[in-house]
Parts: structure tokens; C-alpha cells; sequence
């Protein structure tokens, strides 16, 4: 590892609290392996960018490990960071760039949120779970596929529990949004209701959530809340870090199915990504390439991953 550099790709927070716990995750990652050489950078609302963390990790390196600290990959994994690594090979081009996959909604992460459940029943003093609403509640994106991802880990939490309503809310661009999946969970019949946040970190987002539930705390007086956390410092989250590093990176540093797509390079090209992530003119594929109003999206062209 000593030629390696691993580059920890974090999204970026507007508050400036998320990006330090970023920064202070980092820290307690290389105590954990004080031999790793471990940079960070922020895709946006940070001092370090894409482009300056990368120039940074490839300074002195053979080969630089990018590693998106993302949970689910939408423009940002898609479009922007295989954007800037191919920038990034020509401006040195005796460094190999390989990229992992973004942590993605696997069982590692699954049992970060079955245990951050597992608090916050205790929290509410271990009711029925028949009578106990659960809400997974993620960012929200436009591309479908990275929401879908979020709607597996609701199945899965209602597969591995006993809990009758297990729904699925957004913060932001898509729906539905807390207060609508709450209500609805109040008229099923709910007496509890565990919410857990699916973030790494703290930051704007973060206290909007603590805003809202307090709102509705007073506005269903009858009903327990017990609101979760962002968990990245998760042992959890470090171990996912750690298999990644130790395991195989992608052949020809290739990062996700998208990275090359053409599919991609066209809408970089015709300037279809919207970076404010609000909708926009075109239809957008389940892997987040968005077309033109007139274009069908084959089920095969290329990328090996599935399409909504």
C-alpha cells in the first residue's frame, strides 16, 4: 500500500459540520491502519474538490483507489466523478486510477439500519411491533434507480421484522415526503412511529428532519416518536470501507457500469445533467442517463446494469 493512495470521495454537505465528520471519519479510518496512505475530498459545497483531491492522491503514487463515501449513486457517481477521472488520467498519466463501488444498499448496510432500528424500539420502550410504524427516510434523488435502492432496504427491514407498516419517505425532489407517510401510518393505526434516517452524517438535511419531527410530535400528541441518526461512524461502515480497499478493484479502473456508457457521454454532451438534481426536459432511465423526450432506452446498450 505503500505506492497506493486511497482517495475517500465524500458528497459534500451546505453545513459545515457534515464535511468535518467527513474529515474526522478519515482520521479514524487511518488510526485503524496507520499504514494507508488516506486523502479526502468533497464532490461539492467543500474547500476540496474532485479535481484538487485527485491531483493531491496522485502525488507520489503508483496507483490512486477512489472510493465514492456515497450511499446511493445518482448524477453525482454516474456522471461527474467518471468525468473527472478520465481529466484526472490525463493529467497523469503514470498513475493508474481504480474506483470501488459506492457503499451502495447491500447487507452491510441493512444491518447498520436493522441495528439503528433495534435502538430506537428500545428508545420507545419495546411496543408491539404490529402497532409500530417504521419510515426509512433517504435523501431522495432523481434518478429512480438510486431510490429504488432505498426501497429494497424497506423491504428488507420489513422482511426481517414484525413490523406491519415499514414505508419509505424522502427529504427532498422525490415523494413522498415524511409528513404525508406519517400521516398515513397514524390513520393505519399507529401508536409508534421509528424513523431512521439513511445518512452517513450530520448537515442541513440532518436538522430539517429534527425540525420536522418536532412539528409533528406536536401535531399527533398521542402517537411515540423516535427519531434515529446519521450513523457513519458506524464500525459497520468501516468494515465496508476495509473490503472494498482489500478487494479487487474493478478491471480497467472502471468504476460502475456507467462509467464509460455512452449513454452518459451523450447527455454530458447534449448538457441534460441538472446539478441542482431538480427534474428537468426528458425522460430519465432507471440507471439515471437522461434522454430525450423521444428516445426509448434499450434493454441492452452496453452497461451490464439492470433498468427500471
Amino acid at each position: 500500500m505503500n505506492d497506493t493512495t486511497l482517495l475517500l470521495v465524500g458528497h459534500g454537505s451546505r453545513g459545515r459540520q457534515g464535511n468535518k465528520e467527513t474529515i474526522n471519519f478519515a482520521a479514524q479510518w487511518r488510526e485503524r491502519h496507520p499504514d494507508w496512505r488516506i486523502e479526502v475530498c468533497f464532490i461539492e459545497h467543500a474547500e476540496v474538490l474532485l479535481d484538487e483531491g485527485l491531483d493531491r492522491a496522485a502525488r507520489g503514487a503508483k496507483q490512486v483507489l477512489v472510493l465514492p463515501f456515497i450511499l446511493n449513486a445518482a448524477g453525482h457517481v454516474k456522471m461527474e466523478l467518471p468525468h473527472a477521472l478520465e481529466d484526472a488520467r490525463q493529467r497523469h498519466p503514470g498513475v493508474e486510477f481504480a474506483v470501488t463501488r459506492h457503499l451502495g444498499m447491500g447487507r452491510d448496510i441493512f444491518a447498520v439500519l436493522q441495528g439503528q432500528l433495534e435502538r430506537l424500539m428500545k428508545q420507545l420502550a419495546m411496543p408491539d411491533p404490529m402497532s409500530t410504524g417504521v419510515i426509512l427516510l433517504g435523501r431522495g434523488s432523481s434518478d429512480a434507480g438510486a431510490n429504488g435502492e432505498l426501497a429494497k432496504m424497506a423491504r428488507w427491514i420489513f422482511e426481517a421484522n414484525d413490523h406491519e407498516l415499514v414505508d419509505l419517505a424522502f427529504t427532498g425532489v422525490t415523494w413522498p415526503r415524511l409528513e404525508t407517510v406519517v400521516q398515513r401510518q397514524v390513520r393505519l393505526g399507529a401508536m409508534q412511529i421509528a424513523i431512521v434516517p439513511v445518512y452517513l452524517f450530520t448537515g442541513v438535511l440532518i436538522e430539517r428532519i429534527q425540525e420536522q419531527v418536532a412539528r409533528l410530535k406536536q401535531q399527533y400528541p398521542q402517537v411515540a416518536f423516535a427519531l434515529g441518526t446519521h450513523f457513519g461512524f458506524d464500525p459497520g461502515i468501516f468494515a465496508l470501507l476495509d473490503a472494498k480497499v482489500l478487494g479487487e478493484p474493478l478491471p480497467e479502473g472502471r468504476m460502475l457500469e456507467c462509467d464509460g456508457c455512452k449513454y452518459r457521454a451523450d447527455a454530458e454532451e447534449e448538457h441534460l445533467h441538472d446539478h441542482s438534481h431538480t427534474a428537468i426536459a426528458g425522460q430519465v432511465g432507471g440507471c439515471g442517463h437522461r434522454h430525450g423526450p423521444n428516445h426509448d432506452h434499450p434493454p441492452h446498450h452496453g452497461c451490464a446494469h439492470p433498468h427500471d
